[in-house]
């Protein structure tokens, strides 16, 4: 059976899942509602299995992806989530996601994808399926596509409010280096303001409507 992490910003939610995978036999070695949190400890606490939310108060799950195949590519991580966006299913596997699953799914499917997933394997339900299929080849923004996958990142982390200066802390960077990142990604994206830059990321799926 292998050790699991937890990342969700819900304790109830937490709490239930520790409770199903415990009885089926895992062992839940940490859980938190931060990712910086999250990944600060992922060294120390050697989880198999990551599973997170794409939603979460304090960054967001896209961002603790990209920073999990930076620091820690051993991890597996599974995508626990509420989001059908078929954008939000094909950016997770492209970040790296090994598992995608909605939440409201059986408990047995959560258990199957952890099982397969632990053993190095993809998971990906019948629905979810579909909805990566739709999410490659549905027609896209063709500007999404000239950011890197840093520069998506630092999009995310602008649009939900953050400073440079706290963006550097999170990223390892200085305030002047997320200054030029946001001059960049400005002029690539023609976005003259923040506005625009929220307005980009919900049209591309980055963000829901709801969030911004």
């Amino acid at each position: 059976m292998s050790n699991i992490y937890l990342v969700d910003d819900h304790t109830l939610m937490r709490d239930g899942l520790r409770s199903l995978l415990e009885a089926a036999g895992h062992r839940v070695v940490g859980e938190s509602a931060d990712p910086t949190q999250a990944l600060a400890q992922l060294r120390e606490l050697g989880p198999v299995v990551v599973l997170l939310d794409l939603h979460l108060v304090q960054r967001s799950g896209f961002e603790l992806l990209t920073e999990l195949q930076r620091r820690a590519p051993e991890v597996r991580s599974i995508v626990l989530t509420m989001s059908a966006q078929p954008r939000h299913v094909a950016e997770a596997l492209k970040l790296g996601a090994a598992g995608y699953v909605l939440k409201g799914s059986p408990a047995s499917l959560l258990l199957q994808a952890v099982d397969l997933v632990s053993k190095g394997q993809r998971f990906l339900g019948p629905e979810v399926a579909e909805l990566a299929v739709q999410g490659f080849t549905a027609p896209g923004d063709d500007a999404l596509d000239t950011l890197s996958v840093r520069e998506r990142q630092i999009v995310l982390m602008v649009v939900q409010g953050q400073s440079s200066s706290e963006i550097g802390r999170a990223l390892h960077l200085s305030p002047k280096t997320v200054d030029s990142y946001r001059s960049r990604i400005m002029a690539k994206l023609a976005a003259p303001d923040v506005p625009a830059l929220v307005r980009f990321a919900i049209r591309n799926g980055l963000i829901d409507a709801g969030n911004a």
